[in-house]
């Protein structure tokens, strides 16, 4: 299970970095609860790992519970999914400043969006964070680009 408490920015990449050097991973995600859901409910399939995780509502600061599920467990699940699903190459890399990004670059209806997001260790260090100049909007409130909101759009 991760760290019970994130806290992250997120940003609509403006124009996509090199991606030379770093580390990719394919993502699929379906989601067991709705877009107006206060909680939450996701399916999460990254390179060979499988994940369930529990968030809370929120938006730069969030509670988050995830616990590794076997491959089964998945496949059983991930029906439930169908119509909240989204796929996504997700490219991680650090910042000139050491700091960690994970560059989402989407798969389908989704192509061409990329949302980068950002963790931090406290609500000042997010704050004070000034981004490089490929990120674009912060978009850490705006609904629409949660993933759950994402996914159910065709």
């Amino acid at each position: 299970m991760s760290d019970p408490t994130e806290i992250e920015r997120k940003f609509r990449v403006v124009s996509c970095p090199a991606l030379d050097g770093l580390r990719a991973e394919a993502v699929r995600q379906g989601y067991l609860t709705g877009p107006d859901d206060s909680v939450e409910v996701r399916l999460r399939q990254k390179g060979d790992g499988y994940f369930l995780t529990v968030k809370s509502g929120g938006t730069i600061e969030r509670s988050e519970h995830e616990t590794a599920i076997t491959a089964d467990q998945f496949q059983t699940l991930w029906p439930a999914t169908s119509g909240s699903r989204i796929e996504k190459t997700r490219y991680v890399g650090a910042l000139a400043d050491g700091r960690v990004f994970e560059l989402d670059i989407f798969d389908g209806v989704l192509a061409p969006l990329m949302l980068v997001e950002v963790e931090f260790p406290s609500l000042d260090a997010a704050d004070a964070f000034a981004p490089p100049d490929w990120f674009g909007a912060d978009v850490t409130a705006d609904k629409r680009f949660k993933n759950k909101a994402l996914a159910t759009q065709r």
